[in-house]
């Protein structure tokens, strides 16, 4: 399906049938892209430990859908773009430092 091999921007529902948890996160991160991934959970401490340690996304929810906040930074990894838009963070993407030394 389309949904499954293009990075779709929503609202836009895919539903893939698999074994297990760990069926599920293999599914999840076999693509090329990564802007943002939501895990859905009663176990908020599990939840929390999948969206940081195995999402392979820019960002990643927990309990909650994707979306961008201009207090938190925002972008992609993979072939979902380079660097952070919004917050501090984003604001530096966006700044060529120059160096300047006198003696």
């Amino acid at each position: 399906m389309a949904a499954y091999e293009e990075e779709m921007f929503g609202p836009v529902a895919s539903v893939i049938p698999v074994t297990d948890e760990a069926e599920a996160l293999e599914v999840a991160n076999d693509t090329p892209f990564g802007l943002g991934g939501a895990v859905f959970t009663s176990d908020v401490e599990k939840g929390e430990k999948i969206a940081r340690d195995i999402i392979e996304a820019g960002a990643a929810f927990v309990n909650d859908f994707v979306r961008s906040d201009p207090r938190l930074p925002f972008g992609g990894v993979k072939e979902s773009g380079y660097g952070r838009e919004l917050s501090p963070f984003g604001i530096r993407e966006f700044v060529n430092i120059k160096t300047v030394y006198i003696r």
